[in-house]
């Protein structure tokens, strides 16, 4: 989808929202890393809204995801009750509006501007460390807290592994080579007997955002979680699914405008403090442990091979595929060992 098309689906989408409130200029704030399009509607009289625009994924999965996310934003309890961006409502539901014509299915949701405070530098101190990952473990307590009364989701790790195994099975050709096809099959097994030989149906489902990349929130002067406003991959899940990203914002390397996701980064030093520090406020089980590298399996499947030409930018997409085959799956198994975690937490088997 081009610029000039999206521009012109917001401004449908505003006028079914409130065409009375006129826009005097509408300016496009993406990243450029995904498919999604952000932009940033100004008023004649000086209001701001946010607008976000895709096309990835399904409607109804969007509708639901936002959904979820508002009654959380509502439902989060000080001091994390002003954290999450507000999306738009309209007759008391979050406004989604969907455009569908000439072959172009794609939808829109309206944000208030979030106010952002202070960034975590790119790269960490150990004190940033162990901040970052007691601000996690509290928020994450939070969210337990909050979940007992949110919608319930459709879309589980479970569903989205079948999905893509049921387009390995129907149009295996998209996915390269035999033997990469082959690949995305043994992994998506082995990924299905890990979820059951460590009970991962027994773990708590939480809301998680999985992106945190240093980018998507912003801190107090405490460094205390602020504001947080990206959701493309939101999802009701374990907590688990959380930490592959912290492994790189707490990383050595920091964050890097050319990205890759390595396994390694769980293997870290500096990694492993962050974890001892959150478990000292949140404590893991061995089990969660031990799904970590399943966590990061899913992850790679499932939003860098299932949904990642739909997702990222064609040379974003294309490059991490390609690293997906190469690097990704094989490292697995290879390069991570939860007993190193197990044994700096002092976990029991």
């Amino acid at each position: 989808m081009d610029h000039e098309l999206g521009t012109h689906i917001v401004k449908k989408a505003w006028e079914g929202y409130d065409a009375s409130k006129v826009i005097r200029s509408i300016d496009d704030i993406s990243a450029n890393v995904s498919t999604n399009f952000v932009f940033r509607l100004t008023f004649e009289d000086d209001d701001i809204i946010i607008a976000k625009l895709s096309n990835f994924g399904q409607h109804d999965y969007f509708k639901e995801d936002h959904r979820i996310i508002h009654s959380l934003s509502n439902n989060l309890l000080y001091p994390y009750e002003n954290f999450l961006a507000k999306s738009l409502l309209k007759n008391n539901r979050v406004y989604i509006y969907r455009y569908r014509l000439s072959g172009t299915d794609a939808w829109v949701v309206f944000y208030n501007p979030t106010r952002i405070m202070e960034r975590l530098p790119r790269r960490l101190e150990d004190s940033h460390i162990k901040k970052l990952a007691q601000q996690t473990a509290k928020f994450h307590k939070a969210c337990s807290r909050a979940s007992k009364v949110l919608p319930k989701s459709s879309k589980t790790m479970r569903t989205d592994i079948n999905s893509l195994l049921d387009q390995l099975n129907n149009d295996e050709n998209s996915f390269g080579s035999r033997a990469q096809v082959d690949l995305l099959r043994y992994h998506c097994d082995l990924y299905l007997k890990g979820r059951a030989k460590y009970a991962a149906n027994t773990f708590e489902t939480i809301p998680v955002f999985i992106d945190w990349n240093i980018g998507n929130f912003s801190v107090s002067h405490k460094l205390e979680f602020y504001s947080r406003w990206d959701y493309d991959w939101f999802r009701m899940s374990t907590r688990m699914m959380d930490f592959y990203f912290f492994s790189r914002v707490v990383s050595d390397a920091g964050d890097r405008t050319v990205f890759s996701y390595l396994i390694t980064t769980m293997m870290e030093k500096r990694f492993i403090l962050f974890m001892e520090e959150y478990h000292k406020h949140n404590p893991f089980t061995i089990n969660e442990i031990y799904f970590l590298k399943e966590a990061y399996r899913f992850f790679i499947l499932n939003y860098v091979i299932k949904d990642g030409k739909h997702f990222f930018h064609e040379q974003y997409a294309v490059k991490l595929q390609q690293e997906a085959y190469d690097i990704y799956l094989p490292s697995v198994d290879r390069d991570f060992d939860a007993d190193v975690l197990i044994s700096a937490l002092k976990l029991k088997h």
